[in-house]
């Protein structure tokens, strides 16, 4: 089980996502999480009063669009760096992109110019690419780069990993085991790496989202919410969260803003069921075995690289839920948006 963060003796909260950098708090020993001590490349963080400088890997993501703008309309961060191998779709003064693997050395060369590091990127549907590279990127490229901000001194590191590490369960909250469904590389590699950063880079915030939607969410899951097919399951129907692209930016930001580490559960407070949701956007609608839905995939993904690999399915089969209020109590974080909310968001 991992153990709750000890409160900070004389720390005091501000109501400002990122007040806390432009303070000098006194440091009498360091919160735990993992069994393993937090911070302790982070002592003494706040010595210089001055803007913060962050890189974000992942920068053309999903995601990103709506981290991005949320970066740069905050006062006290003067430059973001964005990395990733695809264009930047984002322009903004406080912005500058470069179009790179976030493995290689240039990505590295720059940790030291920046004060935080949000790493956002991630292979989630590998279509044609072998497995043994999509680890290499998930986990081994990962792992480098993360160790290496710590070497570098960053302030703040911060991962977005996935409620996908757990599997299935009910109202789980961070202490809950490692148990990622098989077949599912996604979530192994994202349990795998968490594992790794236990012991690597303790003070490592672990945001670990439910099911993100909103306007930008991943292709697949817009395609999936538009079929007018669902998976016939036997009753009671799995329940599942999600949480909005929006929320998952404002908790990074609340990350970068307080002495946080280790991991934290993200997802709105109501829960759906796909067959529910899918009755209601297409009243006609019909029911797909799991076996045929599951071949279906199969023969998409080795045909012509399409969507994800069969294991994706599974998690649309056990009921997933969390408990996040850990990142309610030290994060300030809770979720603007429902989960009603964030499904109408997504098209």
């Amino acid at each position: 089980m991992h153990s709750q963060a000890a409160p900070i003796p004389g720390r005091r909260c501000h109501p400002h996502p990122l007040r806390f950098w432009r303070r000098r708090p006194r440091y009498r020993h360091h919160a735990r999480i993992d069994d393993t001590v937090c911070a302790g490349s982070h002592a003494g963080v706040c010595r210089r009063r001055r803007p913060v400088k962050v890189l974000v890997t992942g920068s053309s993501a999903c995601l990103a669009r709506a981290l991005l703008p949320q970066l740069c309309a905050d006062a006290a961060i003067e430059r973001i760096t964005g990395v990733d191998r695809n264009p930047p779709h984002f322009a903004h003064p406080k912005f500058r992109a470069l179009q790179a693997d976030f493995r290689d050395p240039q990505t590295a060369a720059l940790l030291p110019r920046h004060d935080a590091l949000v790493h956002l990127a991630y292979v989630v549907l590998r279509g044609r690419m072998a497995e043994s590279a999509m680890h290499d990127i998930n986990v081994g490229g990962s792992l480098r780069l993360l160790q290496a901000a710590r070497a570098a001194g960053l302030r703040r590191i911060v991962h977005l990993s996935s409620a996908a590490v757990y599997g299935s369960g009910v109202a789980l909250d961070e202490g809950a085991a490692y148990a990622p469904l098989a077949d599912f590389r996604y979530g192994q590699h994202k349990a795998e790496l968490e594992r790794l950063l236990q012991e690597a880079v303790p003070a490592c915030v672990r945001l670990r989202p439910h099911i993100i939607l909103g306007p930008h969410a991943q292709p697949t899951l817009r395609q999936i919410l538009r079929l007018p097919v669902f998976l016939l399951l036997a009753d009671p129907q799995p329940d599942l969260q999600c949480v909005h692209e929006n929320d998952v930016a404002a908790a990074i930001l609340a990350s970068l803003g307080r002495a946080a580490c280790g991991p934290y559960n993200l997802a709105a407070t109501d829960t759906w069921t796909l067959r529910g949701i899918m009755r209601r956007r297409h009243p006609l609608s019909l029911p797909l075995p799991p076996t045929a839905a599951r071949a279906g995939l199969a023969l998409a993904h080795g045909v012509f690289g399409w969507g994800g690999e069969p294991g994706w399915l599974d998690g649309l089969r056990h009921t997933l839920t969390l408990d996040c209020g850990r990142a309610a109590r030290e994060l300030g974080w809770r979720p603007a948006h429902s989960a009603e909310q964030t499904l109408a968001a997504t098209r």
